[in-house]
């Protein structure tokens, strides 16, 4: 059975319905664990021994993003997936530090609410730079104290390395002294504009899952702290070199799935990867722009499954 005849029906009030909720420093972080999930049928009954799988999103949407490739992957993993704070359905305080060091921090505390101690790791985008700071403190865990193992990680299109990273006008000025002032600005039919043009020309992303976009982004007044959220460019530029020894430096194998027509870190951040860190375990997407895992998820589905089981 593909994805895409497993997803049918699946939609975000189900998804968001279907979540649960744990409080981390006051903030109430929104959450899948698949184990817990009546979304789908959970293949296995009594202890499940599967390996655990947690997937960061992006921005500027939310944990929704890996929906098509949610079925395929909970039948082989225990599956994690939240929000993180400022995203979706999880809170999105106007006074709070958003960095993507805090984003590690709750992307932790979510695997210990649960008692997880162990799991591969996907990321898409923004994601990715959490994921290299979650791979930074599993090569030091002496100096950061981390006490999650991490199996695996699979970096979906992301800003790896500042000097890759293509930005849209949209985010060049949110991240900008006028970010507060643009923020207010952002209209579904401006984000939009921004999602089509960052979509393969063949794999455009459907009306209502523009819609869901926009309910996600615009969900209990989140544009207020886009400009917030956007900060990350500046921080990866700031802890470049320490993000770029999180691959360099990484104690567990690393994959790179990418859409080569992504604008943003499409196949110029591939071949900059290529120089700086491996040319191994890399699954190139022709014609697929910046969102792989919805323009082609039984591609980046087989693929995940097919790295994580050959470990």
């Amino acid at each position: 059975m593909t994805t895409s005849q497993q997803q049918n029906g699946l939609s975000l009030a189900q998804w968001q319905r279907a979540g649960q909720y744990f409080t981390y420093n006051n903030v109430e972080i929104f959450y899948h664990d698949s184990r817990n999930s009546d979304l789908i049928k959970n293949p296995i009954e009594g202890e499940d021994s599967r390996p655990t799988l947690l997937l960061i999103h992006g921005f500027p949407t939310a944990s929704w993003d890996w929906y098509k490739v949610w079925p395929s992957l909970s039948y082989h993993f225990r599956v994690i997936t939240l929000d993180m704070v400022g995203f979706g359905f999880s809170g999105k305080p106007a006074s709070y530090e958003y960095s993507i060091f805090n984003q590690a921090n709750v992307c932790e505390a979510c695997l210990k609410h649960l008692n997880i101690e162990r799991c591969h790791i996907v990321a898409h985008d923004y994601g990715d730079s959490v994921a290299q700071e979650l791979l930074y403190r599993h090569a030091n865990t002496k100096r950061t104290g981390s006490s999650i193992e991490i199996q695996s990680a699979t970096l979906l299109n992301g800003g790896l390395f500042p000097e890759t990273h293509r930005p849209k006008l949209i985010q060049t000025l949110l991240n900008s002294p006028i970010g507060g002032l643009i923020a207010n600005l952002v209209t579904k039919k401006s984000v939009d504009k921004s999602m089509r043009s960052i979509f393969g020309q063949s794999s455009q992303p459907s009306e209502q899952e523009l819609a869901d976009m926009w309910h996600l982004i615009s969900f209990n007044q989140g544009q207020r702290v886009f400009h917030k959220l956007i900060s990350y460019m500046s921080q990866r530029k700031q802890h470049r070199q320490r993000w770029l020894e999180a691959l360099t430096d990484a104690i567990c194998p690393l994959q790179i799935i990418n859409g080569s027509e992504d604008p943003i870190s499409g196949e110029h951040m591939v071949v900059r990867y290529e120089t700086l860190v491996s040319t191994c375990h890399i699954k190139r997407l022709t014609n697929i722009g910046h969102y792989p895992q919805m323009e082609a998820p039984d591609a980046v589905s087989d693929a995940i499954i097919s790295f994580i089981n050959n470990q």
